[in-house]
């Protein structure tokens, strides 16, 4: 016998508005329209028209089955006896049960928008800087001036939907009738139809050109981050809204030093002399200047000295971030007689 209960994942003494609401959730995460198994979206709607009616769930729950329950032919794509019915049908449903809205005239006609990579160095990043980029986009034709009717000639209220760009429809399902809107197909959701389309744009009120556009790029901007222009993107159909343009950094890896948030991290060679007894040495910054760093005597090789304030400008932020050098101790390859005798001496000493 087959546990509608626990199909719908409900107890023996859920009430209807529970055995509703649990058949909404599951009918809507197992719909194969949105990659669910047609298999277990069947056992669900099985499951409710038994729980969901007050009769047949009163039989089954005396006898274990209902009339007519255990031997459902869902006639799917061509609906059941009945019952006008297929996937499509239950996806539009559900989308109203769920909240959807309208269709938007303003964005339907919304152009798209637009994405580019623009890789920068990190030696730009130190300062806040401007770049022009040549791209390829959808702009206002000039001759209709975005309209897309021809100079002259009138732009008419479309006659189906009443200038409104959508039509309504009244789809009946197995759960009632549903109201949905959808684009009108006479005017594709304009609300207008020009008497005469537009010689250049053919009526879409935009073409296609080339646009330089100066984009400001932050200090301490990093790789992956986005710059968002609105308005800058492909221009909206017949004089709908621009999308937006967005700009993705890419932060070129430098030969010296490595980022790591707003630090920087490089690495300098020093002599044995230097590492035993200590002294002063210049660390080149990443602006081409030098810091002077003192070396404590004794130092060994990998040990790090922090220079504050010499790192990345933190992003929106004030302030910089540290440069980190890390030192590495180098071995004579080559001595002279002289620096042998010395380094002799010294080994004697346990040096």
């Amino acid at each position: 016998m087959k546990d509608y209960y626990k199909t719908l994942g409900v107890s023996r003494d859920a009430s209807s508005d529970e055995i509703k609401k649990a058949f909404h959730r599951l009918a809507h995460q197992h719909h194969p329209n949105k990659g669910g198994d047609e298999a277990t979206f069947k056992e669900i709607n099985e499951a409710y028209q038994v729980l969901g009616n007050k009769e047949k769930r009163s039989q089954y729950d005396r006898f274990g089955t209902a009339d007519g329950a255990g031997d459902f032919n869902w006639a799917w794509g061509n609906g059941g006896p009945g019952v006008d019915f297929d996937f499509d049908d239950l996806g539009e449903m559900f989308s109203d049960i769920f909240g959807a809205t309208r269709n938007s005239k303003k964005n339907f006609k919304r152009g798209s928008d637009i994405r580019v990579d623009l890789t920068i160095s990190l030696e730009e990043t130190l300062e806040p800087i401007k770049r022009d980029i040549k791209i390829r986009k959808e702009t206002a034709c000039s001759r209709c001036s975005g309209d897309g009717a021809e100079p002259g000639t009138k732009t008419n209220e479309c006659f189906s939907c009443r200038g409104q760009g959508e039509v309504q429809e009244i789809k009946k399902t197995f759960l009632g009738s549903f109201t949905r809107w959808s684009i009108c197909p006479q005017c594709n959701g304009e609300g207008q139809k020009p008497e005469k389309l537009c010689n250049v744009c053919a009526g879409e009120g935009r073409v296609s050109s080339d646009e330089t556009i100066s984009i400001n790029i932050p200090a301490g901007i990093d790789t992956n981050q986005m710059i968002e222009m609105a308005g800058q993107g492909n221009a909206g159909k017949r004089k709908g809204p621009a999308g937006n343009l967005y700009i993705r950094i890419i932060v070129k890896p430098h030969k010296i030093f490595k980022r790591r948030g707003d630090d920087l991290i490089t690495s300098i060679d020093i002599p044995y002399s230097v590492a035993v007894l200590g002294d002063k040495i210049e660390v080149e910054t990443l602006e081409g200047d030098k810091e002077k760093v003192k070396v404590i005597p004794g130092t060994e090789s990998g040990h790090v000295l922090r220079i504050k304030n010499r790192g990345i400008p933190r992003f929106s932020r004030f302030g910089r971030g540290d440069l980190y050098v890390e030192l590495n101790i180098l071995s004579p390859k080559s001595l002279t007689k002289e620096q042998k005798k010395v380094l002799n001496e010294l080994k004697k000493e346990g040096l």
